[in-house]
């Protein structure tokens, strides 16, 4: 038996061994591996790949990335796995969604398919990309462990370089969705744990020479006159940066660890929701060449207010999750426009990304449709803020969604947390991603879902000096009962900085056998979005709102007998089509306050 092996390097070490994961998780695959891809020729590794569950954790004890392709009938010991036949999956898929017998495993399952190359050019380098897969995912090329990326939510990227041969290869990935201590999320959440590799697998050939990074913004001065660009490249002393729309054809010169920074007068059309202009960009360094279409905007806060553009903004929005009743949480370009089509039918301006990063091409399509987002990272509820090792995941999660979106226009806020108890160790944890998300993007704003002191009925939240906009979620008519605490709220806050609603609403149960009245009726969550909009309308401190939320989703903790395992507060059903009744009232209320606002030169209009 393989326990026996050479493999296991002695004989039954792999029944005994509680160690095992320990080689096998160094998170060397982590936002310092990114390479830029935008513009870049790639080979797509979707589609079947030879799949296995593993409960056990056999695979890692028992190495099966080290078994050799081999017949049947010629192998001299029974092997409790193949990877190299049997049962296939499709990349990307979640596997709850695949087989009701793996609805809700979570533990470890091996990914293995082929990989073919002709030859292998000297002068090249290739590049694997894993758009995102959850939430432990260890690479192994030919036998060979090449690192372990933590963070369900994030691409990462490994060089495959120095370990590929001519002919056939062999790609594994190993993705354990299990929730641990340690783990951002934690063990608690109120969304579906889907596991997987659910978002692209892409093959990537670069020259030697590489451009590991491209940061293009407008200077956040008030004058929208100057362009900042910010570049990092392996390989090259000077890189060359073009915007022909602009007439800009200018050459940086790289240090010697080569990065490079330059400033270019330039006057672009500025980007906002009423006329998302974009850019075409080119970065060339050597051989090498990547390409982005850039928005040009500038956010900041004045006092209570936020201003896009020097103009006041109120952010009429929606939350969103990732998840379909049948696909889980794989997105695609059809979900994705029909998710943007209901934010405009809600004649929203922002929508707030919850409670991870959701798929890139989101904040592409919102660049071009001309919404702003709110995105974050999945620090919720109980996390185990006094972790150094759970810090250094929520920070890198964070590094790498900044560094994936930080081109995007639409997005004007990255969020660091959602509903924590405010102490110590929190606040240092919170406290230190902030200041991450300022050191890695200047340009955006920040803000986490802070706390209400119920008892005080006021914002009171040690986070909130930290940050630069204050979310409040707030469930007045479902949670807590009395509409009139939120007016005291309102009137005994003196935030000092802008409020967003970054959550309010109540469960509809529309279904044949939902309720006609009272709590999860389609009547009561229209009562209480007409009393949350009546009530928050006269604070001038609340400058904007993301209700909860679009679409009713899956979440395993939900089980009564109207929600069955779904969250129902959407303003849709989770058939992404049928409306409740406070869809109408909420998207009566924006177009208010969209003519309101244009009738006093406010920006941000859809």
């Amino acid at each position: 038996m393989l326990e026996r092996s050479a493999l296991a390097e002695n004989a039954l070490q792999a029944l005994h061994d509680e160690d095992y994961d320990r080689p096998f998780n160094t998170q060397a695959l982590n936002h310092s591996t990114l390479v830029f891809t935008r513009g870049r020729p790639r080979i797509s590794l979707n589609g079947d790949w030879n799949f296995c569950v593993d409960l056990l954790d056999t695979g890692l004890r028992q190495k099966w990335f080290a078994m050799l392709p081999m017949a049947a009938e010629e192998r001299p010991e029974p092997w409790d796995y193949d990877p190299y036949e049997g049962e296939t999956v499709p990349v990307p898929s979640n596997w709850q969604m695949l087989k009701e017998k793996w609805y809700f495993f979570e533990g470890s399952a091996w990914y293995t398919r082929p990989l073919d190359m002709a030859a292998i050019n000297p002068d090249t380098r290739k590049f694997l990309r894993v758009g995102a897969a959850q939430y432990d995912c260890k690479v192994f090329l030919n036998g060979a462990f090449l690192g372990n990326h933590y963070g369900g939510s994030t691409p990462f990227m490994v060089e495959l370089t120095e370990h590929l041969k001519p002919g056939r290869n062999w790609l594994m990935l190993m993705v354990n969705n299990t929730r641990t201590l340690d783990r951002v999320p934690m063990r608690n959440t109120d969304w579906f744990n889907y596991g997987g590799v659910y978002r692209e697998v892409e093959l990537f050939e670069t020259p030697k020479t590489l451009i590991r990074d491209l940061f293009v913004h407008l200077v956040p001065d008030g004058r929208f006159g100057t362009i900042r660009a910010e570049v990092a490249v392996e390989g090259a002393n000077s890189a060359r940066l073009e915007i022909p729309a602009l007439g800009i054809d200018t050459t940086l010169a790289l240090d010697a660890s080569g990065r490079g920074v330059i400033e270019i007068a330039a006057k672009p059309a500025l980007w906002s929701p009423e006329s998302p202009v974009l850019y075409d960009v080119r970065l060339t360094a050597g051989a090498d060449s990547v390409r982005d279409r850039i928005g040009f905007r500038e956010i900041r806060t004045v006092g209570d207010e936020i201003h896009l553009n020097g103009k006041p903004l109120f952010l009429r929005g929606i939350s969103v999750h990732e998840d379909d009743r049948t696909l889980g949480k794989v997105m695609r370009e059809e979900d994705l426009a029909r998710r943007f089509a209901h934010a405009r039918e809600l004649n929203c301006n922002y929508l707030r990304l919850a409670h991870y990063p959701h798929h890139e091409r989101a904040a592409e399509m919102a660049d071009e449709l001309g919404f702003l987002l709110w995105e974050e990272i999945p620090v919720y509820w109980a996390i185990d803020f006094a972790n150094p090792a759970t810090y250094r995941d929520a920070e890198n999660q964070l590094i790498e969604l900044i560094k994936r979106d930080r081109n995007r226009a639409s997005v004007i806020i990255w969020s660091v947390g959602n509903e924590n108890p405010d102490t110590d160790a929190r606040l240092a944890f919170m406290r230190g991603l902030a200041e991450t998300a300022k050191a890695y993007d200047p340009t955006r704003l920040t803000s986490a879902a802070c706390l209400v002191n119920h008892a005080k009925t006021c914002i009171e939240d040690r986070l909130a000096d930290h940050i630069d906009v204050i979310g409040i979620n707030e469930y007045y008519g479902w949670y807590e009962e009395n509409f009139e605490d939120l007016a005291a709220i309102g009137r005994n806050s003196n935030p000092g900085k802008p409020v967003v609603i970054s959550e309010t609403g109540a469960d509809a149960d529309i279904s044949a056998t939902g309720p006609r009245r009272a709590l999860f009726s389609e009547a009561y969550q229209t009562e209480v979005y007409e009393k949350q909009i009546a009530t928050l309308r006269p604070l001038d401190y609340v400058k904007g709102m993301s209700p909860w939320i679009l679409y009713d989703f899956r979440v395993e903790r939900r089980q009564n007998v109207f929600q069955k395992g779904f969250n129902k507060k959407g303003l849709i059903a989770g058939d992404k089509a049928t409306k409740k009744e406070a869809f109408a009232v909420l998207s009566a209320y924006y177009a208010e306050r969209r003519d309101e606002d244009q009738a006093r030169g406010g920006g941000g209009e859809a």
